[in-house]
């Protein structure tokens, strides 16, 4: 997945997972897709995008508000795939949230 997010003008708010995944799959590929349709009926959510290589996985979500961000980590369904991550998924991950105060983009 390499979306790219129809983002409102700023402010709004972004959530920065990067990861190193552990071997193999282990059904995180259909999980992925699973949170990302979730995600979009979420209230609040705007987007995502995300890339990964061998090494390191960027995944940037984009919502209204800190309110629907808290709101999406308590999404049961979310706290499942969550726990799969620490136990299976992931080696580490950091989560960062910051508010976008200024966006442009360039295009060829």
């Amino acid at each position: 997945m390499s979306e790219r997010a129809a983002t409102p003008q700023p402010p709004y708010y972004a959530v920065i997972f990067t990861s190193q995944r552990t071997e193999g799959d282990n059904g995180y590929g259909s999980m992925a897709e699973k949170m990302v349709e979730l995600a979009f009926k979420q209230k609040g959510f705007l987007g995502v995008e995300s890339a990964r290589d061998q090494n390191l996985g960027i995944t940037v979500s984009y919502w209204d508000s800190l309110e629907a961000i808290k709101n999406w980590k308590e999404n049961a369904v979310h706290k499942l795939a969550q726990e799969k991550g620490k136990t299976e998924w992931y080696k580490k991950y950091s989560v960062r949230i910051s508010k976008v105060e200024k966006a442009y983009t360039f295009e060829m």
